[in-house]
């Protein structure tokens, strides 16, 4: 039976999968220049046989395994390789060796798990038809994304590709568990960059000055009505401001207070009219209390949406390889992801893969310098994905 065969392989592969991902984590670069990732993840394609490789982002890979009769169909699945700026704070083994990046998003058990199932898809590819596009994406957590580059440069053509399943480890999902949505998953995120420029001076005399610094906490608290007061309630949304910069003292009222944020939903009319509401709000406030202000949204990654049949497909593989008690329901997530990309061109389906263990105290969320996983996961991690694909190639 297909299923035994691939937890077979799976357990088979395990050893050289956690191997590869303790590796690349010790070994973490940042987005757009990962090198030698690509480097390691070409040798591991060699090794087991898999040599219709080609690079594609400058430092992203797209290889193929071709079934039988290989243009009946052709599905994607695809791995993210970047790593983020921040200095870990684990004592294991495998702590990362350059200082100030880390993989803190789980992007070393993306790769090695799709590394996993290329192992096994590779050793079954006399067991389905069509073809399976391996992609190993750069550049995830930074603008323009990765995945907006590769489309460009045609990694969902030649051959076509119908449909594209990725996987995201969730700190909120026991390991040996993964979890689905369909429809609306993953918000679209965009960058809010403001500087309010005002008159500075002596702060015991605010009167001869023009306060940046109260001009941008007015604007702050305003901006909160763009999702209070503006967003329809149907409509999920989050503006957050993240990073203040006013380099005054105790004494001193600075010229300027530079600002740094988010905006996040999942309506594209909607984001576009919020874009508006953001400059007009921030302008006018500043304006009416003496400053100017410069200000731009930078757009991002546009929302993730799962198709309803190809997640349905997926989930229903989970289940008959996992057990029903292993597939979860998701909320929607406020996180972006430029899987979106992808989402947007073909039937697309991005579901979680549990890495929780709080016997092993791993429960910390990604992106913090104590994000680490259940290894155990890589098992499910490479096995299941093979065997959607396989289920996924198989039905007409």
């Amino acid at each position: 039976m297909l299923k035994s065969e691939i937890h077979q392989l799976a357990n088979e592969v395990f050893d050289a999968v956690r191997a590869f991902r303790r590796e690349m984590h010790q070994h973490p670069e940042l987005f757009f220049q990962e090198f030698e990732t690509q480097k390691r993840v070409q040798a591991y394609l060699t090794k087991i046989g898999i040599d219709e490789v080609s690079t594609c982002a400058n430092t992203g890979l797209v290889a193929l395994i071709k079934g039988k009769n290989p243009q009946k169909k052709t599905i994607a699945l695809r791995a993210d390789i970047d790593a983020l700026p921040i200095v870990e704070q684990n004592n294991v083994d495998y702590k990362s060796q350059n200082e100030g990046v880390m993989h803190a998003c789980g992007h070393d058990v993306h790769t090695s798990s799709l590394l996993g199932a290329a192992q096994i898809l590779n050793q079954l590819k006399d067991r389905f038809e069509g073809t399976i596009k391996l992609v190993f994406q750069p550049g995830e957590e930074r603008l323009p994304g990765g995945a907006s580059i590769m489309i460009k440069e045609g990694v969902l053509k030649n051959p076509d590709v119908e449909a594209m399943v990725g996987q995201h480890v969730m700190p909120l999902i026991d390991a040996g568990k993964v979890g689905f949505r369909s429809g609306l998953y993953m918000a679209s995120a965009d960058e809010i960059y403001i500087t309010i420029h005002g008159k500075g001076g002596h702060a015991a005399h605010p009167h001869q000055n023009i306060d940046p610094v109260t001009i941008a906490a007015q604007v702050i608290t305003s901006l909160q009505q763009v999702v209070s007061r503006l967003a329809k309630p149907s409509i999920p949304s989050v503006l957050s401001i993240g990073k203040i910069i006013g380099e005054g003292a105790t004494n001193i009222i600075p010229n300027k207070v530079e600002m740094e944020g988010t905006f996040r939903t999942f309506n594209e009319e909607w984001r576009a009219e919020a874009h508006q509401h953001i400059e007009r709000i921030t302008r006018e406030i500043t304006a009416s209390l003496g400053g100017t202000c410069d200000v731009e949204v930078r757009k991002g990654y546009p929302y993730l949406e799962n198709h309803a049949g190809k997640t349905e497909a997926a989930r229903r593989a989970a289940i008959e390889y996992l057990g029903e008690e292993n597939v979860e329901e998701l909320e929607i997530w406020p996180a972006g992801e430029d899987f979106a990309f992808y989402s947007q061109e073909v039937p697309s389906c991005f579901y979680r893969l549990g890495i929780r263990n709080e016997q092993k105290n791993i429960t910390s969320m990604l992106h913090t310098p104590t994000f680490n996983i259940d290894e155990e996961a890589l098992r499910v991690g490479a096995g299941l994905m093979a065997y959607i694909a396989v289920q996924e190639l198989n039905t007409d």
